[in-house]
């Protein structure tokens, strides 16, 4: 039972003294049981009510109602009228007989119609705050009063429209305006707020303290203007009021989010489309006013036109968009002219140079040029080989220095040529050249340079500089075979062939004689252009070897040697021709 809540007909009744007090009861308890029932003692001024009044609460939006929650702990009862009386200290105001069910909230009460002030038809003649009283009565005929049930807060809604006049290139101001009105209890109607203070602070400005402004008769408020304004800039609103008219309050934040900037023409060039380590890139430009007169008409007063003393940032940029990373802020002359240097800068991914006001008031589309910068490039090494035919094979990555991973669709389709030279220092010449894949950046050159050493070099380009792998060794000794012959000559067919030569092989310079190495024998039948393998011999110890065959057509005899790990193929072509009849 929520006893807190109800108010009991013996808390309403007068105070009398201790002697006439015991009298009354003494007189009750004899009437009682001269009738001989129990039922007089439930209408005992002590004992509570079964029915509870809630706490009554202005509604939110239409200060002209209020809800109340009411409730009968009596068995298979229900409440059945709630009333109220709204007073202002001891004089009642107005009552309302029967206050309506929620529809969506059982047990919770509310006034038929919205109160109203008096002037929109209503009963209530003034704004202000008045005392609620309710009474519920049950279906067993349980009833309770709860005085001072709740507030009816019968006082104006406050409304704010704030707003920030937009600064402007020759007014760079922006004065804080707005109105103040307040939605009225039950109609709803709006009427000025006058003589009131609202507070307006500039924000992240340091020492810069709030200022009030008050509405005038129509509620209509604007203050001092405030100077150098800037896009972006944040303004808090303030008010608060809680009196018999009002209440109500605001706090919120405003930003400056546009101004009215002086739309120019800017004009730029740069002296050098490629920036190399060690060099800079000018860029120098011009702003001028394509709308501003000459001469001011008559009648109109002096605008001022020069764009002299104007900063404007030049810098780097990347897919024409400023990368703000290195850049320069420069003033313009007399003329409107300014000159700015960029130098090369290392490990960023830029491709072009942008100028851009800084003046937030001064506005003109941005001008950008194409640039080169070139980044520092790696050439790794994975594999090298140096076939017996003398072909040398390369291959690796080439990924860019300062960011090998992230960039590597930087690094394909970049130019890499496999260059020779016999001592490794001088007279590199080009024996292959390729591109890298998209990705890793891999790559594999290979051509003929046999001994000697190696690289793969990335020549300058503008994506990257100009680098190359480690220089790399390979040898092999080279091979020939000497005094190829074949005989007889002629020969009847049928005979025997004999095929002879003399191999040797390269040591330290000079030709020495190679035995115990395999050589082969191949033919070509005059008039035909192929040749074909006859056999295999092996060379004596003096580097002779020997082949016999017996003759059937016309043709050229030769003898190959086949290099293995440590010797090349042997590069002489020695050929003997043998008549057959």
């Amino acid at each position: 039972m929520r006893s807190d809540l109800r108010a009991s007909s013996a808390s309403r009744a007068p105070r009398v003294s201790r002697v006439s007090r015991t009298s009354v009861i003494a007189a009750v308890t004899v009437l009682a049981l001269a009738a001989g029932t129990a039922q007089a003692l439930a209408d005992d001024p002590a004992t509570p009510s079964p029915v509870g009044v809630g706490r009554a609460t202005t509604d939110t939006f239409q200060r002209g109602n209020f809800t109340v929650n009411a409730w009968t702990d009596a068995p298979q009862a229900t409440v059945t009228k709630v009333s109220a009386k709204i007073r202002k200290g001891d004089t009642v105001v107005t009552e309302i007989a029967q206050l309506s069910p929620v529809a969506y909230n059982p047990g919770r009460f509310q006034a038929p119609t919205v109160l109203k002030l008096a002037e929109d038809g209503g009963t209530i003649q003034d704004l202000g705050k008045y005392a609620i009283d309710v009474t519920a009565t049950d279906s067993l005929g349980n009833t309770v009063t709860r005085t001072d049930a709740g507030t009816l807060d019968f006082t104006l809604t406050p409304q704010l429209d704030f707003g920030l006049s937009t600064p402007k290139w020759n007014d760079r101001t922006s004065r804080p305006t707005g109105t103040l009105v307040g939605a009225q209890p039950g109609s709803g109607d709006l009427v000025p707020i006058n003589g009131r203070g609202i507070s307006v602070l500039r924000l992240g400005v340091a020492d810069e303290a709030a200022r009030t402004v008050a509405t005038d008769d129509l509620g209509i408020f604007s203050g001092e203007p405030y100077t150098d304004v800037k896009v972006g800039e944040e303004f808090r609103v303030s008010y608060n009021e809680d009196s018999e008219q009002v209440h109500g309050s605001f706090d919120f934040v405003k930003s400056i989010y546009s101004l009215v900037p002086r739309s120019i023409k800017a004009t730029a060039t740069a002296d050098r489309t490629r920036v190399l380590p060690g060099q800079q890139v000018t860029v120098t430009g011009t702003l001028n006013d394509p709308n501003a007169p000459a001469t001011p008409a008559e009648g109109t007063p002096q605008v001022d036109t020069s764009l002299a003393g104007q900063q404007v940032r030049v810098g780097f940029g990347s897919f024409g968009r400023e990368d703000g990373r290195v850049t320069r802020t420069v003033t313009t002359d007399a003329n409107g002219r300014f000159t700015a240097k960029l130098p090369f800068v290392p490990g960023l991914n830029l491709d072009s140079w942008v100028v851009t006001p800084v003046d937030p008031y001064l506005s003109f589309p941005k001008v950008t040029g194409k640039l080169a910068i070139p980044q520092e490039g790696r050439i790794t090494l994975e594999t090298v080989a140096l076939a017996a035919d003398g072909t040398g094979t390369l291959t690796g990555t080439f990924r860019s220095w300062y960011n090998p991973w992230n960039a590597q669709w930087q690094t394909g389709g970049q130019k890499l040529v496999l260059e020779h030279s016999a001592d490794g220092r001088t007279g590199w010449r080009t024996l292959a050249s390729g591109t890298s894949k998209t990705y890793p950046g891999f790559y594999a050159l290979s051509g003929k340079g046999f001994s000697g050493y190696y690289r793969v070099r990335h020549p300058l380009s503008d994506q990257f500089l100009e680098s190359s792998t480690a220089i790399w060794g390979m040898y092999r000794s080279s091979t020939r075979i000497l005094n190829v012959n074949a005989s007889p000559e002629p020969v009847r067919k049928g005979k025997t062939v004999t095929v002879t030569g003399k191999l040797q092989h390269q040591v330290g310079g000079t030709w020495k004689t190679y035995g115990n190495a395999p050589v082969t024998v191949w033919f070509k039948a005059k008039g035909s252009k192929t040749w074909n393998k006859l056999g295999s011999a092996k060379t004596n110890s003096s580097g002779v070897a020997t082949y016999k065959k017996a003759a059937t057509v016309d043709g050229w005899y030769t003898m190959r040697h086949s290099g293995d790990g440590y010797h090349f193929n042997s590069s002489n072509a020695y050929e003997d021709y043998v008549d057959v009849r």
